[in-house]
């Protein structure tokens, strides 16, 4: 599965999604390019966009769009709060569905 980071997420995350092509938006050269846009990049190359954007879905229209969006809820979107919603993350990807939000944490 190809994944991308977004922005706000730390990259350090790939590490611990290591049976997957993960890379991240400033990778791509896609750094600040505003949610829609960016969805519209991604969903041609990427079959799922990870973020910890809580206001995505309120601020876009997902069901537009050909790709998974993963939410990572955590206290911040430190590494270290991060890192502990990998495996939740991994066990959800294979069944999360293009143009629907996924909400893992709390």
């Amino acid at each position: 599965m190809k994944i991308l980071l977004d922005e706000c997420v730390p990259a350090r995350l790939a590490r611990s999604l290591a049976d997957h092509s993960v890379t991240t938006v400033p990778r791509q050269g896609w750094a600040g390019i505003k949610n829609g846009d960016l969805l519209a990049l991604a969903e041609k190359e990427f079959d799922a966009f990870v973020t910890v954007d809580r206001k995505i879905s309120l601020e876009q229209d997902l069901a537009r769009f050909q790709i998974a969006v993963v939410l990572l809820r955590a206290p911040t979107n430190r590494l270290e709060h991060i890192r502990p919603l990998a495996s939740a993350l991994l066990e959800q990807l294979d069944h999360a569905p293009a143009g629907v939000l996924t909400v893992i944490g709390s």
